[in-house]
């Protein structure tokens, strides 16, 4: 239940007394002075009027600042003896919202008074400003604060992260205001406000200690470690609301709508022990599924398994999934979304590598932090097949998935840890590890898109784009299109790109006339290419490229593409490629000539804009926002080297060397079939 931070003190009194209410900004900041004094006498007709004339403490700021400076009011004893005369006259404890609400207050107004008190030029200042009272405008406001309402939760928050919660932002934007008024720039008024904030700490527990009895079960839930106990829940609460619940909200690559908008749940077949499709059994909505298992305590000692093609939909199923599980299940059960692709490192201890992965405080600091009967996660480890481990071997993942498997094992038998492990990845990778694969793992694998789904998908994507899909539904289904091709339209990442390229004219029939079941896919990320460096390229040059210029910006990502797949397939370093580039005179011509209009990094602009964002490692790395995009890249720029290289060769050879008979084929085409 929430409470008014003064209006629980006037509404109990006024009941009992006749009292006047506020009538100004300045009579109020009055009565908060004369407030220590009626208290000091403990009689109900002396503190009753002057409760009721005061919105809350923070009146005092409408006064003359120099009174605020030199007086030696005791806010913290005003705040304390509230408590204690409110339990007096109500003979009811103060709940810890009503004692937050009054000592935050007297917490403020002391950490302002001593960083007035700490100012170097503060004779000076307060001989300038000290004088004057504060504006109409600025006292409504600063009385407005009596109405800000609050309840336990945030109490809780404001007496571990003060400058955190509502109270200080709201404390914060009065007193900015207060300042700025007087004088001060809005920029060093700010941070005199933040000052104050962060400062308030120091005045909290001593005031609330100071209460005594009247705020007894707060200091008994201080004594019992209850601080400890909120800083980790507050911990868990700022993961959820900073890491699960915007990635739904993220756009999709550079369009306006988000993964939410355009999201179908998928179907997934279920799989054998053996590695084999169970056929006997119908596919499965994958979101269904994983609810059921979720909650199904006869399976506690199952792991979730996800595998899938690339551009499936894992993903994006995961950051679906985590922020639904946040919002229909915690606590119950708490979303945790690790991609595997920032495991640096698989620690012997799998406990271990989760903890460095989560890298928050409710993980770091708190050695029990797996054993809390109150907690259980759910912990999505997405992209198996994405490890950064050393050697990066079969051996590696196979090792991975076995301590998956064992630590699964260890929650169903162990009544302090119920967690549960969902975890995705490309289903090439466990090729050579199928017979190795840990015995308790519930498998799937994500099926293409039906027409049921396929249809969705279209409908929201015409209602996104404003357009009627009809056109684009009638190519995707097209007999002439190669079986290849129509495969690849129930790929939702693929389906995106053919849907964005039909819509910006660039999806065409004739385009597959020549295209046999080997290169299609191969074809379709040429024409996404060519898409996006014609409609989707970036403002680099702030002008229609050249052909030359295209071309230029083409060898630069296809140098991005191998640079990343080298690195290990995730991110790599924007100077690795830079240094690639310095021998491509398209590509350097291109960077110098926007180096010298935007007087900025080209390269990183360039990057910026093809699918790419900040690599994990720092500001100096790049990653592909979908590994297909690196790997496609970095296919095209094999070919080349080996054209070339081929070129070079036949160019010094005779007609009759074996090099020579072995090219008879194009090398583009014998690369292809490679």
């Amino acid at each position: 239940m929430a409470t008014r931070i003064w209006k629980f003190l006037t509404t109990d009194i006024k009941d009992l007394f006749s009292t006047d209410s506020v009538t100004s900004g300045i009579d109020a900041a009055n009565a908060v002075f004369g407030l220590a004094e009626a208290l000091q006498d403990a009689e109900i007709q002396k503190i009753a009027p002057q409760v009721a004339r005061v919105a809350s403490l923070l009146d005092v700021l409408n006064s003359p600042l120099a009174r605020l400076a030199e007086s030696t009011l005791p806010f913290v004893s005003i705040a304390t003896g509230l408590l204690k005369f409110y339990l007096e006259t109500t003979k009811t404890e103060p709940t810890l919202a009503q004692s937050v609400a009054l000592v935050s207050q007297a917490a403020y107004l002391e950490s302002f008074r001593a960083i007035l008190a700490g100012l170097r030029n503060r004779e000076e200042l307060l001989k300038k400003i000290g004088q004057e009272p504060a504006s109409e405008m600025v006292q409504r406001q600063i009385r407005q604060l009596g109405e800000l309402e609050i309840d336990d939760k945030e109490a809780r928050r404001a007496i571990a992260f003060f400058h955190e919660s509502k109270l200080a932002k709201a404390f914060n934007e009065a007193l900015t205001v207060r300042l700025t008024e007087l004088g001060i720039k809005p920029d060093a008024a700010v941070k005199i406000a933040e000052q104050v904030a962060r400062r308030t700490d120091e005045h909290m527990l001593p005031a609330l200690i100071d209460a005594g009895e009247s705020v007894k079960r707060l200091v008994d839930w201080y004594r019992l470690g209850g601080r400890e106990v909120f800083e980790k829940y507050f911990s868990i609460d700022s993961y959820l609301s900073e890491r699960i619940q915007p990635r739904p909200l993220e756009r999709v690559f550079n369009e306006k709508f988000s993964f939410r908008d355009i999201y179908v749940p998928l179907k997934a077949q279920l799989i054998q022990k053996n590695g084999e499709p169970d056929l006997e059994q119908s596919p499965v909505q994958i979101e269904q599924w994983a609810r059921q298992l979720l909650n199904n305590g006869e399976k506690g000692d199952r792991v979730l398994f996800i595998q899938g093609g690339p551009g499936r939909g894992k993903s994006v199923f995961c950051r679906m999934f985590a922020d639904w599980v946040r919002q229909h299940e915690h606590p119950r059960w708490t979303p945790i979304l690790i991609r595997l692709r920032d495991v640096r490192t698989l620690e012997k201890d799998f406990e271990e590598t989760l903890r460095k992965a989560v890298d928050r405080d409710f993980a770091e600091n708190d050695p029990g932090w797996l054993t809390d009967r109150n907690i259980c996660f759910l912990f999505l480890l997405d992209g198996f097949d994405e490890l950064l481990m050393e050697g990066r071997t079969s051996g590696g993942l196979e090792e991975f998935l076995r301590q998956v498997g064992r630590f699964q094992e260890s929650c169903a038998h162990n009544s302090e840890k119920g967690h549960r492990i969902l975890i995705t990845g490309r289903s090439l990778s466990l090729q050579s590890i199928e017979r190795l694969m840990p015995p308790n793992l519930e498998r799937v694998e994500l099926q293409p898109m039906d027409d049921e789904l396929q249809s969705q998908w279209l409908a929201q994507w015409g209602k996104l784009i404003n357009a009627d899909p009809t056109h684009l539904k009638e190519i995707l289904h097209d007999p002439r299109l190669p079986d290849r091709v129509h495969e690849l339209t129930r790929e939702p990442l693929l389906l995106y790109l053919l849907a964005a390229m039909h819509r910006d004219g660039e999806l065409r029939l004739e385009m597959f006339e020549a295209a046999n079941e080997a290169s299609a896919k191969v074809l379709i990320y040429q024409k996404t290419l060519d898409w996006v460096l014609t409609k989707q390229r970036p403002e680099l040059l702030n002008r229609d490229l050249t052909e030359l210029e295209t071309e230029g910006l083409r060898r630069i990502l296809a140098e991005a593409g191998l640079c990343v797949v080298q690195s290990g397939g995730e991110s790599a370093a924007i100077a690795m490629i830079e240094e690639r580039l310095k021998s491509d005179d398209k590509a350097k011509r291109l960077l110098e000539a926007a180096q010298t209009r935007l007087q900025d990094s080209p390269l990183r602009n360039a990057l910026s804009a093809f699918y790419m964002e900040s690599g994990r490692k720092g500001s100096g790395f790049v990653e592909f926002t979908h590994k297909s995009f690196s790997e496609f890249l970095c296919a095209e720029r094999l070919k080349e080297a080996i054209e070339d290289w081929s070129k070079g060769a036949i160019a010094a050879a005779n007609s009759t060397s074996p090099l020579n008979k072995w090219t008879g084929k194009s090398t583009t085409s014998l690369v292809m079939e490679v």
